[in-house]
C-alpha cells in the first residue's frame, strides 16, 4: 500500500504528462502483480466498493475528533481524505501495512456491518500519505491529474503497445487485469475477452481554430450538425443489446425503450436525444433521463429517447472500422432506410461550397438541439482516440452577458485555499437576481485578485460561501459565457445556463450596467 500511497502522492504533485506517464511506467516495472493491476484499476475508475460509502468514513473521523471541527476544517482544506489523513489520531504500531491487493480485495469481500471497523483498522496503520490514498481509493475521488486514457497509455507505453488495440480489448477484461499484463511484458497473447456486444473504443475530435482553416481543403471534408446530447454506442450482436457512453459505461437500463427498438445486428455511434414526432427536443429534457436506474411509464412517455446516428461501426459482423467515411456514410444511409425505424434516425450531412456558408448555417442553427457543426474528413477511418487532423468540432460562439458577482465559495483540491466558486445575477426590477455559478475561465493570476476582492468585500457568511458587495456602484461585473439556456423552476430567476464560465472579468464597469433579465429572456425565445 505504501508504494501505491507515493505513486497517488507524487502524481498529484506532477504538472507534466510526460512525467506522470513515466511515474505510472516505473510502477508498473517495479510492482508486482495483482497490486499494480488494482492500481492500473484505482486510476481508470473501475473499482466500486458498495458497502464503503463517504458518509460511514465521516462517522469513523467524527467518532475521534469533533464533529464541528472536523467541518470546520474540511471546509478550509477543501478535501475530505486530505482532511481525514490529518486529522486521523496516531496509534503507531497498531498493525502492519496491508498489501493494496489486499485492501481491495478485502473492501469486496467485507459485509456492510464489518466494513467501519476494517477501514478503521487499515487508517490506524497507516501514516498520513498511506490514509490519504486509502480514502482517495474508497471513494474513488482521485484528483491527481491522471485520466483514465493516460492511465492505459502508461500501460501500452511500458508494454510497447499500440493504445487503440489496449482500448480495444479493455473492456472486456476486469481487475488485476492479469492477462493484460502479460501481454505487456511478452508472456502471453493479446487477450481476447470474447464479450456479446462489446463497446468499441470512440473517435474523437479536435477543437478547430482559424488557423487551421487555411490548411484545410474544404472538398476533403463533409459536415454534419454537432447535436447537443450524448454521444453512445449502440450495439445488438448475437441477441445481446448494449447502449454505451462514450467512455464505455453501459447504460442500458436508463433506456429500455431505446433497447427495445435495436432490432439490428450491428453497432452504430451516434447521439443519444429526446425526440418528439421527429423533432429533437432540447438538451434539459434529456436530463430527466440521464443518470436513472428505473424509469417510469410516465418519463419513459414524456421523454422518448432517439438516436441520431453518425457512423456505423459494425454490420453482420463485418468491421467497418477500416473503411474511409464517405464508404462507411453509404452503407450507413443504406442500413438507416433499410430499418424504418423511427427512433433511430440519420444525422444529415449539410452541404456547403466553403467554409464561409458553413459560417452562415453554423451561426443559424436550432438553438435548442445543436451545438455547432462537425468536420470529418471523407478518407478517415474510424480510428480510436483523438487522431490529429481526421475530424473537427466546430462550435457555435458561445452567448454573452454581464453578469454582477453575489457569492464565491472555496474550491477543492489545490483551489481549496482560494475563493473560486462564483454565484452571479443580473438586475430584475432593480434587484439582482441568481442565473448561474462558474468555477473556470480564469488564469491563477486572475483567481487570486478574484479571492482579494472576495475577501475584501465580504457581507456575509454562510459556512464556506461569502457574500460579497453587491450594490448598484459598488461590486464585481463578470463577462460570463454559456453554450445555452433553458427555463428552471430551481433559480428565482426562472431559468439557468448550460455550461456557464467566466469569460473576461469587467474591472471597469459598475454593476448598475450589467444586464438585464430581459436579456437572458430574449434569448430564452
Amino acid at each position: 500500500m505504501n508504494r501505491f500511497a507515493e505513486l497517488l502522492d507524487r502524481l498529484s504533485y506532477t504538472p507534466g504528462r510526460n512525467d506522470k506517464l513515466a511515474l505510472i511506467v516505473d510502477y508498473f516495472r517495479h510492482v508486482p502483480d495483482p497490486d499494480r493491476g488494482y492500481a492500473l484499476a484505482a486510476m481508470t475508475g473501475t473499482l466500486d466498493f458498495k458497502h464503503a460509502k463517504p458518509a460511514m468514513i465521516r462517522g469513523l473521523i467524527e467518532e475521534r475528533a469533533d464533529p464541528a471541527l472536523f467541518r470546520w476544517s474540511r471546509d478550509y482544506v477543501g478535501d475530505t481524505a486530505e482532511t481525514i489523513a490529518l486529522m486521523w489520531p496516531v496509534r503507531p504500531g497498531v498493525n502492519r501495512v496491508p498489501d493494496l491487493s489486499e485492501i481491495v480485495e478485502e473492501l469486496d469481500r467485507t459485509s456492510k456491518l464489518d466494513m467501519p471497523g476494517r477501514i478503521a483498522g487499515w487508517l490506524d496503520a497507516l501514516d498520513e500519505t498511506g490514509r490519504w490514498a486509502l480514502l482517495k481509493l474508497i471513494t474513488g475521488a482521485m484528483r491527481i491529474g491522471v485520466s483514465a486514457r493516460l492511465a492505459k497509455q502508461a500501460l501500452a507505453q511500458y508494454g510497447s503497445l499500440d493504445i487503440a488495440e489496449v482500448e480495444e480489448v479493455w473492456h472486456g477484461l476486469e481487475p488485476p487485469y492479469l492477462d493484460l499484463f502479460a501481454w505487456a511484458d511478452g508472456l502471453a497473447e493479446r487477450p481476447e475477452h470474447g464479450t456479446l456486444a462489446p463497446f468499441r473504443p470512440v473517435m474523437l475530435s479536435h477543437p478547430v481554430e482559424e488557423a487551421d482553416f487555411a490548411r484545410m481543403d474544404p472538398a476533403d471534408y463533409r459536415a454534419e450538425w454537432k447535436w447537443d446530447g450524448i454521444r453512445v454506442q449502440a450495439v445488438s450482436e448475437g441477441g445481446v443489446k448494449r447502449l454505451y457512453s462514450r467512455t464505455g459505461e453501459d447504460i442500458s437500463g436508463s433506456f429500455p425503450d431505446l433497447i427495445e427498438a435495436m432490432r439490428f445486428e450491428a453497432a452504430i455511434d451516434g447521439e443519444l436525444l429526446v425526440v418528439r414526432g421527429g423533432a429533437v427536443a432540447p438538451f434539459s429534457d434529456l436530463q430527466q433521463r440521464l443518470n436513472r436506474k428505473t424509469v417510469g411509464k410516465k418519463q419513459l412517455a414524456e421523454f422518448p429517447a432517439g438516436l441520431r446516428v453518425y457512423d456505423l461501426l459494425v454490420e453482420d459482423g463485418e468491421d467497418l472500422r477500416p473503411l474511409p467515411f464517405d464508404e462507411r456514410r453509404e452503407r450507413l444511409e443504406a442500413w438507416v432506410a433499410a430499418r424504418g425505424e423511427p427512433r433511430i434516425g440519420l444525422s444529415p450531412l449539410i452541404p456547403f461550397a466553403n467554409f464561409d456558408d458553413l459560417t452562415e448555417l453554423r451561426g443559424h442553427a436550432e438553438a435548442e438541439s445543436v451545438e455547432g457543426v462537425m468536420l470529418k474528413r471523407g478518407d478517415s477511418p474510424y480510428l480510436a482516440g483523438r487522431p490529429k487532423g481526421y475530424w473537427w468540432k466546430w462550435k457555435r460562439d458561445p452567448f454573452l452577458v454581464d453578469a454582477v458577482l453575489l457569492y464565491a465559495q472555496r474550491g477543492s483540491g489545490r483551489r481549496s485555499s482560494f475563493y473560486s466558486d462564483y454565484t452571479f445575477g443580473v438586475w430584475k426590477d432593480g434587484a439582482l437576481v441568481p442565473v448561474g455559478k462558474a468555477y473556470f475561465g480564469f488564469t491563477d493570476d486572475e483567481l487570486k485578485r478574484l479571492d482579494r476582492f472576495v475577501r475584501d468585500n465580504t457581507i456575509n457568511s454562510f459556512g464556506p460561501v461569502r457574500e460579497v458587495t453587491h450594490e448598484p456602484d459598488k461590486g464585481l461585473v463578470l463577462e460570463v459565457a454559456f453554450e445555452g439556456l433553458q427555463r428552471s423552476t430551481r433559480h428565482k430567476s426562472g431559468v439557468a445556463m448550460r455550461f456557464p464560465r467566466i469569460n473576461r472579468i469587467r474591472w471597469d464597469k459598475p454593476p448598475r450596467e450589467a444586464d438585464e433579465l430581459g436579456l437572458l429572456e430574449t434569448m430564452l425565445e
